[in-house]
């Protein structure tokens, strides 16, 4: 993880350093450096130890303000909290790149592969998410049930679609991925945005999907041309 954020430039904040393992070794990297951490204790010893090194501030960090400057994040998230902490990344400004530890079947999901997560699709026009790798089970102390896999999200230079409507992508894919129907041209059909049958059946015959393909499987690329039909229905 050290080295992934190595390649990136700027100020880092950790969320939930805990006992500092990742702490110590970002604090090598020679960079601004804030960790938080919820616990006082431990927020407390590290301060103590680090020193000069970096900055230890214990607070809640789905409510800590994150800083004003542009900056890299970087984490060992908490299982029970990564979805909150997730959306909380995502609905931030200013941070560059993110590079988190989490559950392997996670760090799959949110990277796309054998189908990405709603949250992943509703964020995919403005950042890129890449996996890393696995991290088994025995890595960590003490041992969880489940491997861990890291993965990282960049904020693309360039957004894929126009920022002013990231509130309504949002909640269109929403509705896409929880909405009723047999198949997604009748999802298609119930939106808020709604894309007629003949306009969804060309699109995915085009684009050669089938017609019972679940929407996780489909394409950024895939996503935006139906966002372009439905936000022309609107």
């Amino acid at each position: 993880m050290t080295a992934l954020v190595a390649t990136t430039p700027g100020p880092i904040v950790e969320l939930g350093a805990g006992g500092g393992a990742l702490t110590r070794a970002l604090a090598r990297l020679d960079r601004p450096l804030t960790a938080v951490e919820l616990d006082p204790r431990r927020a407390a010893a590290l301060r103590r130890e680090l020193g000069g090194t970096a900055t230890v501030v214990q607070a809640d960090v789905l409510r800590w303000p994150l800083p004003r400057e542009p900056f890299v994040l970087v984490g060992n998230v908490p299982f029970h909290l990564t979805t909150a902490i997730l959306r909380r990344i995502l609905d931030a400004d200013r941070w560059r790149s993110a590079i988190l530890l989490t559950q392997w079947e996670v760090a799959r999901r949110r990277c796309g592969v054998g189908g990405a997560s709603m949250l992943t699709v509703q964020s995919a026009p403005w950042y890129r998410f890449t996996l890393d790798r696995r991290v088994p089970a025995r890595a960590f102390r003490p041992v969880p049930s489940v491997d861990g896999g890291v993965f990282r999200i960049d904020r693309r230079p360039e957004p894929l679609a126009r920022t002013p409507e990231r509130r309504a992508y949002r909640a269109w894919v929403g509705d896409v991925f929880q909405g009723p129907g047999r198949g997604l041209v009748q999802v298609l059909g119930r939106t808020s945005r709604p894309i007629t049958a003949g306009a969804a059946r060309r699109m995915l015959r085009d684009r050669g999907i089938a017609a019972d393909t679940p929407p996780s499987r489909l394409t950024t690329d895939d996503w935006l041309e139906l966002w372009g039909l439905a936000r022309g229905r609107a």
